[in-house]
């Protein structure tokens, strides 16, 4: 095959050579199943207004309520609620031309039952029996307090007033920095947060440490709390544990008058397989919007797996992609799970060859990826997407046309596998800074990459954050500013280098968990019968980096200063970074990134007096970071006030004190 005939990942790299088919069909595949949506619909973004036609919607033309449900293999539909006493019986929908089942309910006759805030449920007779179900498409779901019984909730509030039509995301986009968060645990108090707490209480602290973007966690509604937000059961609808709608738009229109994007977890890889609560089982087969069968079950999660290649599937998901853009004007996503949706063996292989990749795919998936990024940058200018793939799949983060899916960013998940790897098997003496740079570095040709140290997968109970790797119980009883305690010492200079480490060399992005900036000393735990349901560990201790007391400040204060040098520098932006340094003897890097010079003593003892560097350009330099300054918990051995001149050959002579990093610029 002619090269220029051959898509652009493969022309890039000759590894992809024997895969030229698959790539050159997952595109071919991406234009037919586009072309059918647009000779049908119209366009993709009109397909992608399911949420307009499903579910209940008013009809101004007709002055009245419609309410649509697509069910091909029930029998029949009754909508109850408050408004008809519940009645299972009254009122009956019926097949409509398309074959979705609707009914019409008129304002006048309706206006005083059918009302905000009234409940309301869809009874299935199916295959299955006759069961209560909550709408697909319903945008409220609330929970009886005393039978925790889930029900849909009629949400008509008027239109809310948004202020951020003069936010522009798009700096944030081409260097996002984002805080990680998740609403209910961010308060300090034991209980849930809410959409409005966060808003006014957590998004300063957001944008006085320097971020640019929040990725807000568990936002569409699941019936249990300890999940994390991964088992959804109502698509449209934000968790009302943490207050209604308008509170949610609240959170995103005052984060957007900060100037931070705000992204969501989307959950598109699986659904809860709770028949009350979810789509599990609609209209009484097994195989509505999931596979059939095994196929259709996650075992490690579970939960069900949809089947990507039907069509009121896509419409299903690619509206709601369009649905929480446009009703909750969210910047983009990180799409979870993006490594079990995109092979039926769910990622539980080792990708060690490039036929990996290639192998046990569902295509389905692929294009439905393909087709959900389209709708995020053509519905939103500067929009984001974000893939937690842990595969590497060659193309995830390229544009379909060059043979890729689409996606804007994927997660460096090996960075912060290789920190907690280093940790918990090495000691301090045996770290490979030549791996160490490897790890970091390495990443596919053009796909960019948010890295980070940690995220809530290292928080969570089962593992361990990195302060709690480095200082373990030592945090429970040292971290006052007058204790001296060798642990502690090792654990703040580590935390600190690991960060700025990770950040300067780890990708084109960075991202970081709520709380884990300071080191917050506990891991998160949400309430469940194991912990007598408790919210001890489902919280976040702000008052710990607020005390002047103790030495969480220091974390607190390196973060800040290390993200304000990246973004003053433009570092996530600027191209690839390039060695002027290794030495394994002294574990000394040195690097260059747009006109920076990072310098990392990871030695456990060696402070080296005259160190020479040799640098890119003659000049003078002055140190503008220093982890061992006394406000960011170090022991200020080094003096910031010195210019470091270039002698003839271009090098400089640096004072490198041990677990100790620098960061110089020209004068």
């Amino acid at each position: 095959m002619n090269t220029v005939d051959k898509p652009l990942i493969i022309q890039e790299d000759p590894w992809l050579d024997p895969y030229v088919y698959e790539v050159r069909e997952r595109f071919e595949r991406y234009k037919r199943f586009r072309k059918e949506i647009e000779d049908a619909e119209g366009s993709l973004l009109n397909f992608a207004r399911g949420h307009e036609y499903y579910g209940i919607n008013f009809d101004t033309e007709k002055n009245g309520w419609y309410y649509r449900e697509w069910a091909p293999n029930a029998h029949q539909l009754y909508l109850t609620g408050d408004f008809n006493g519940w009645d299972r019986t009254s009122h009956k929908l019926e097949r409509n031309y398309r074959g979705d089942w609707e009914i019409f309910l008129p304002y006048e006759e309706y206006k005083n039952t059918f009302i905000h805030g009234s409940t309301l449920k869809v009874n299935i007779h199916a295959g299955n029996g006759s069961i209560d179900r909550i709408p697909a498409y319903i945008r409220k779901v609330i929970q009886d307090p005393a039978t925790f019984d889930f029900s849909g909730q009629l949400w008509f509030p008027g239109p809310f007033e948004w202020t951020d039509s003069n936010f522009n995301p798009e700096a944030n986009v081409q260097q996002p920095i984002i805080y990680e968060c998740h609403v209910g645990m961010a308060q300090e108090f034991e209980g849930v947060g809410t959409y409005r707490e966060f808003a006014d209480n957590i998004l300063p602290r957001i944008k006085e440490g320097g971020y640019n973007a929040i990725q807000l966690m568990a936002i569409m509604e699941h019936p249990y709390y300890g999940s994390f937000g991964y088992h959804v059961s109502n698509f449209f609808a934000p968790s009302s544990r943490f207050g209604n709608p308008e509170d949610l738009k609240y959170l995103v229109d005052k984060a957007h008058s900060m100037g931070i994007t705000a992204i969501m977890d989307i959950v598109h890889s699986h659904a809860v397989k709770n028949l009350a609560e979810g789509l599990n089982e609609f209209d009484g087969s097994d195989s509505q919007y999931f596979h059939r069968g095994a196929r259709g079950y996650h075992d490690g999660w579970d939960s069900k797996l949809f089947d990507y290649g039907k069509w009121e599937v896509k419409k299903f998901l690619l509206s709601n992609v369009r649905y929480w853009m446009e009703e909750f004007h969210f910047d983009g996503y990180r799409f979870d799970g993006v490594t079990s949706m995109l092979y039926f063996h769910h990622g539980n292989t080792s990708f060690d060859n490039y036929e990996k990749y290639f192998y046990n795919v569902d295509w389905d998936a692929v294009a439905y990826m393909q087709l959900a990024n389209d709708v995020i940058h053509e519905f939103k200018k500067n929009s984001i997407s974000i893939a937690e793939d842990v595969s590497g799949m060659p193309g995830l983060c390229r544009k379909p046309e060059e043979g890729g899916i689409g996606f804007d960013y994927r997660l460096a998940m090996g960075i912060p596998d290789y920190w907690i790897k280093t940790l918990k098997e090495k000691s301090d003496e045996d770290w490979d800074i030549y791996e160490m740079w490897g790890v970091l570095s390495n990443r596919r040709y053009k796909e960019k990459t948010i890295g980070y140290a940690e995220s809530h997968d290292q928080a969570l109970v089962g593992d361990k954050t990195l302060a709690f790797w480095l200082m373990d119980k030592e945090m429970y009883f040292q971290m006052s500013v007058t204790d001296t305690n060798l642990i502690v010492d090792r654990g703040i200079a580590l935390h600190k280098m690991i960060r700025l480490f990770t950040i300067s060399l780890g990708g084109e992005g960075y991202l970081n968990f709520i709380g884990n900036e300071f080191g917050h000393p506990e891991w998160v735990d949400f309430p469940r019968e194991g912990n007598n349901w408790s919210h001890q560990y489902a919280r976040r201790q702000w008052s710990l980096a607020d005390n002047k007391e103790l030495k969480y400040q220091y974390l607190l204060n390196w973060d800040r200063a290390m993200i304000d040098t990246i973004k003053a520098n433009n570092i996530l932006s600027a191209a690839d970074a390039k060695q002027v340094n290794m030495d394994g003897a002294n574990k000394v890097i040195a690097f260059v990134k747009n006109n920076l010079i990072f310098i990392f003593n990871f030695s456990t003892g060696n402070s080296i007096f005259g160190y020479k560097l040799q640098v890119p350009e003659k000049s003078t330099y002055r140190i503008i970071l220093n982890s061992d300054r006394p406000e960011f918990g170090g022991f200020n051995r080094i003096d910031d006030s010195i210019d470091y001149t270039t002698d003839e050959n271009q090098n400089i002579n640096v004072y490198l004190t041990n677990r100790t990093a620098l960061v110089l610029k020209k004068n």
